[in-house]
């Protein structure tokens, strides 16, 4: 049986759990995700542990914050004037909205505050300073 290895196309099942057991993702009652092992397509972590796994196989593995999204950067959270911000903009807490970087990127933010004065908007990726679990399944390997 083929063992995965760098280069090889993944195909596996997988839910994530966060440590307090809420499930931020699943390919449940979907088609498998597909990757290519070593590309970075998918976290640095979740793609060493599934290195040397074979189709049919399943294991349960904790990534640490840093081999997933990376820590939380105080250095993405702004402050930003409300009167900068057009009014037809929500600005509830929890709204994710997109902001353009000066080379025209699109960069997701969440509202994490708002007042009359400022809002708060953070740019970390949501799973950012969180170590994830993943129960993954190998569909197959090619």
């Amino acid at each position: 049986m083929t063992q995965a290895q760098a280069g090889n196309t993944v195909h596996f099942h997988y839910t994530g759990t966060l440590s307090d057991g809420t499930v931020f993702d699943s390919s449940q009652g979907r088609e498998p995700l597909s990757f290519t092992l070593g590309s970075g397509q998918i976290i640095p972590g979740l793609d060493a542990a599934i290195a040397g796994m074979s189709a049919g196989e399943k294991k349960t593995v904790t990534i640490p914050a840093d081999q997933a999204y990376g820590p939380h950067n105080p250095q993405n959270v702004q402050q930003i004037p409300r009167a900068q911000i057009p009014d037809h903009i929500p600005t509830e807490p929890g709204t994710t909205l997109q902001m353009q970087t000066p080379q025209g990127q699109a960069i997701p933010v969440v509202v994490t505050a708002a007042d009359d004065e400022t809002v708060t908007l953070d740019a970390n990726h949501p799973l950012a300073g969180r170590d994830l679990t993943f129960a993954v399944e190998i569909v197959a390997v090619a």
